[in-house]
């Protein structure tokens, strides 16, 4: 079954051009000029991914991202977010509200694509692995949950698959670069800011457990079982 492509963009000509080269790569679209006909189509069935422009008439597409990131059915949707800010600056602040990858106009249809489908490979399913136990923290990556003391921790994939490689691998150091690699992959634009801004949400998140998710200076970050 063709997977489901969801693109929220206000430009016609954008919208019809981003459709017809994700319809000739084979992938089920639906298009929306505003985010109330996006949330609409939310009531009746989640994409299997949004390309999303963040100058929306209506609201701010940074809204449309936090709101997917907070609401646990939809948590998971990955995020291709399309628009004309190019500054450094802009991509942090996407990217930190939850996007999955940052394209900007003007933009080539064949690239977006080709990042539309890494994305997808990077955040479907793989082959679980077995539950990690770390005193009262329980990381279950077959159902993708997360019990502390015996109580969910609602996590965002990256949260969780950041997570998830620390604490595989207890006192453990990994560099930024590995955790790219391991969370996003390379072809990601990600920003030592951004990768702070999950471990810290990361931190809050795990409560009283949040100190044994250590940084060490210089070099990248660490899971300490107590």
């Amino acid at each position: 079954m063709p997977r489901l492509i969801a693109i929220v963009e206000d430009e016609p000509d954008i919208q019809e051009l981003v459709a017809l080269h994700l319809r000739k790569a084979g992938f089920k679209v639906e298009t929306f000029g505003t985010a109330e006909g996006f949330y609409r189509m939310l009531d009746r069935r989640a994409p299997d991914l949004l390309v999303l422009d963040l100058m929306l008439p209506d609201t701010d597409g940074l809204d449309v991202c936090r709101y997917l990131r907070s609401e646990t059915r939809l948590a998971s949707i990955p995020i291709v977010m399309l628009t004309a800010k190019a500054e450094e600056t802009d991509r942090v602040v996407g990217l930190e509200s939850g996007a999955d990858d940052y394209v900007t106009k003007p933009f080539s249809p064949r690239e977006l694509v080709a990042r539309v489908r890494a994305v997808l490979r990077r955040t479907e399913p793989k082959t679980p692995k077995d539950s990690i136990s770390a005193g009262p923290l329980v990381i279950d990556p077959k159902e993708f949950k997360v019990l502390l003391g015996g109580k969910p921790v609602e996590l965002t994939a990256t949260e969780f698959r950041i997570l998830e490689l620390l604490a595989r691998s207890p006192n453990r150091v990994f560099n930024r670069d590995q955790v790219i690699e391991a969370v996003w992959g390379y072809d990601k634009p990600v920003i030592d800011r951004v990768i702070d801004t999950h471990v810290r949400n990361l931190r809050v998140k795990l409560g009283r457990l949040g100190k044994n998710v250590k940084t060490v200076r210089g070099v990248g970050y660490k899971f300490v079982s107590d």
